[in-house]
């Protein structure tokens, strides 16, 4: 499995963000920064010839064929890693993320992130949302590692 972090330019500067966490522990993760107007070359090769699919938290408000997928159909992620804010913005400025499929894990546990304020109700961080997805995947071992990792950060 292949994890793809698009991260917003500012997110990488913050003490309490979480997907240096997910690059630490899962091995085939890379972290990409996202540029408004110049999408990353290596971002966009890897869209176009991979099997991958964006993990995206609103799949309900999208209205299309793209909002059923299943993560066991897929090996390739990106996570969009910023606040919940600026996700909206990089998803929203970024054609080539709106045509990728799109998939909603769920997860019956409110988040446990508690750095930041202004939270949206029923989300997760980004580390939060790995663990999952490697569950999803059955990588355990790795789900366990990354959660036991991710609980020593927020303490």
């Amino acid at each position: 499995m292949k994890l793809i972090l698009l991260t917003h330019s500012r997110e990488i500067q913050k003490t309490t963000n979480t997907g240096h966490l997910v690059q630490k522990v899962v091995a085939n993760t890379q972290i990409i920064i996202w540029q408004r107007t110049q999408p990353d070359p290596l971002l966009l090769d890897l869209i176009n010839s991979e099997k991958m699919a964006l993990l995206y938290p609103e799949v309900n408000e999208l209205a299309d064929e793209r909002s059923a997928v299943d993560a066991a159909d897929f090996e390739n992620f990106i996570l969009i890693d910023s606040t919940w804010q600026e996700a909206r913005k990089i998803f929203n400025r970024s054609p080539y993320l709106q045509q990728l499929p799109r998939i909603q894990l769920s997860v019956d546990q409110s988040s446990s992130y508690n750095l930041r304020r202004n939270q949206v109700e029923g989300g997760m961080c980004t580390a939060e949302c790995a663990i999952e997805l490697l569950r999803v995947k059955g990588g355990n071992v790795l789900a366990e590692e990354l959660e036991g990792e991710f609980l020593s950060f927020i303490r």
